[in-house]
């Protein structure tokens, strides 16, 4: 299989460099580039009557693209498909968002809640410092199933093309995949291709994360809370990092100033929690991480 073979530098250098701002200053990151085409179809197609059809036509354009700009970069040769991989993927990046958090936490909880209101999009402005480190482990567990297992899963299936056509669906889901008035029709095909994507990546980094916790066991109770999560794939990571954790994820939180009452996620877990938790989980995540490269090492071992 060359594309574990390839998925082993990438995986490496995306954990040793993450996204140098020296880079990322000059150049705009491929993220920021596809958030762009989303945003031009957007605006040229989410007007008028049939918002549905458009919004998947919308869909089919962005995995067109990504499929195109993945032959291509992949009759470059090794290298050029290595660097895309490592930039599409973000462990380092995300460890370093969530524990800035807990830093932050241990200077005191304004800052807490600054660092943590760069990966959430709930209201952070009055939050406890036990919500604080419950929106950072979420964030945690959920952006490291469709930021980091997710699209090296599926360049493992498809090499380049496979990872671009995931982060641009990924991408699109998370500009357009709103249920408002806006968006409702026009962004049901990215969010529902979305869901689709991560529906085998999310089930794999629950069980991933339940074996570095030896609580492998209680996978079942991990697919019950899974199942109470607004959404249909993020409660899986969510629910198997709360019992490695020992604490309860999700519940109630605030979006623009009104309160959701969301269901718990491990509800007989720990609910007040401080910024240790948060180290325990970049723990488990670097940990979780060493497995999945051990599997692509073996997987590339084997084909």
């Amino acid at each position: 299989m060359i594309t574990a073979l390839l998925l082993i530098p990438a995986l490496l250098l995306d954990a040793a460099l993450g996204e140098p701002k020296w880079l990322w200053s000059r150049l705009p990151h491929p993220a920021v580039l596809m958030g762009r085409l989303v945003g031009l179809l957007d605006n040229r197609l989410n007007q008028g009557s049939h918002k549905r059809g458009k919004g998947a036509a919308a869909t089919l354009t962005l995995v067109a693209v990504g499929a195109a700009l993945g032959i291509g970069i992949s009759l470059l040769g090794p290298v050029p498909s290595v660097l895309v991989a490592a930039i599409l993927l973000a462990q380092r990046s995300l460890v370093d968002h969530v524990r800035a958090v807990a830093t932050g936490l241990q200077t005191d909880l304004q800052s807490g809640r600054d660092a943590v209101a760069m990966i959430v999009s709930r209201d952070t402005k009055q939050m406890t410092e036990s919500q604080v480190a419950r929106s950072a482990i979420e964030s945690g567990a959920e952006n490291f199933s469709d930021g980091v297992i997710a699209p090296a899963f599926w360049f493992l299936v498809a090499g380049v093309p496979g990872i671009l056509i995931y982060k641009m669906v990924n991408t699109a889901d998370s500009m357009i995949g709103y249920r408002n008035d806006r968006y409702l029709e026009f962004g049901w095909a990215a969010a529902r291709l979305d869901d689709l994507l991560n529906l085998i990546p999310a089930r794999l980094t629950a069980a991933l994360i339940a074996l570095t916790g030896w609580c492998l066991n209680t996978l079942p109770e991990i697919a019950q809370d899974a199942g109470r999560h607004r959404s249909p794939n993020a409660g899986w990571p969510e629910a198997a990092m709360a019992r490695v954790v020992g604490c309860a994820l999700a519940g109630p939180r605030s979006y623009d100033g009104k309160l959701q009452e969301f269901a718990w996620v491990h509800p007989k877990g720990r609910k007040d929690l401080n910024a240790p938790d948060i180290s325990r989980t970049i723990t488990v995540l670097w940990q979780v991480w060493g497995i999945f490269l051990l599997v692509t090492v073996a997987l590339a071992q084997l084909f």
